[in-house]
């Protein structure tokens, strides 16, 4: 296996980042997770405008994405395989131990990994931790993941495959790694960005393709939706068929099922929409 790691590939057993890098010491950094079918990529170039949005927000000097298509390129002829989860990773780089940054400038990484395809239809839980719809990395891409790692921890004792967040003011916001759409009354609706969700790529793509609506949604309306799906950028779009206790329609659900089939139809249409 090989990765890009500052300017060249190297052996994944070599390539070494300094344990003072501020990405490791404070979470000091911001990454992109991208689908790549057979060596190609889905959707790089809203995937890298997002990653220099997430560099402003962070104070981060902006990414060169003609090195960063460079490097995926490189990584994904070097690591052939039929669909991959390419993660590019930008941090402070190199810095003091506090939150101060240092002066050697950014650390880059891109990085892939076999994965296989998801499940049509999952299992989620909700949460009773919140999302902060008015924090500094809200909206951003951070590398800051332990919250997402404690959730979906939870998810997964629980027979789940992703947990359920509200913001503060007791709006439906996100999954730890997914955005969240509901059915009510055949329309399809999805929290705002403004609820403190991440813009997630395939999202964006499924309120284009499907006319969904960006509506502020209570969390309770998981209790009484008549069908919920979840996208990502690996899950697409997929059903889910249990949230908590309560059965939902999963896979039988017609406007889920039409979602599905369009966003693959327009996926496979177009490997850069």
């Amino acid at each position: 296996m090989k990765i890009w790691l500052d300017g060249a590939l190297q052996d994944i057993e070599s390539a070494r980042v300094s344990v003072l890098d501020h990405g490791l010491t404070v979470g000091d950094g911001i990454f992109e997770t991208v689908k790549a079918v057979e060596g190609r990529t889905f959707a790089l170039t809203r995937h890298l405008d997002r990653l220099t949005r997430s560099a402003r927000g962070l104070g981060l000097p902006e990414p060169d994405h003609t090195e960063i298509r460079r490097a995926c390129a490189a990584v994904l002829d070097a690591n052939p395989m039929p669909l991959g989860r390419l993660r590019i990773t930008y941090t402070g780089g190199h810095g003091p131990l506090g939150s101060d940054r240092g002066e050697h400038g950014p650390t880059l990484v891109v990085a892939l990994g076999e994965t296989g395809r998801r499940p049509d239809s999952t299992a989620a839980i909700t949460v009773p931790w919140t999302r902060n719809e008015r924090g500094a990395l809200t909206g951003l891409k951070t590398t800051s993941y332990a919250e997402n790692v404690v959730a979906l921890a939870r998810a997964h004792r629980s027979g789940a495959s992703e947990a359920l967040f509200g913001n503060t003011v007791g709006l439906l916001c996100e999954g730890t790694g997914s955005n969240v759409f509901v059915v009510l009354d055949g329309e399809i609706h999805t929290p705002p960005l403004a609820s403190g969700c991440l813009a997630g790529i395939t999202r964006e793509l499924t309120v284009e393709w499907t006319g969904a609506k960006e509506t502020d949604l209570p969390l309770d309306v998981l209790e009484r939706a008549d069908e919920v799906f979840l996208t990502s950028t690996l899950r697409d779009v997929q059903a889910v068929h249990r949230v908590d206790d309560r059965e939902l329609p999963g896979m039988d659900g017609p406007v889920t099922t039409k979602a599905m089939r369009i966003f693959a139809e327009r996926a496979g249409d177009d490997l850069d929409p």
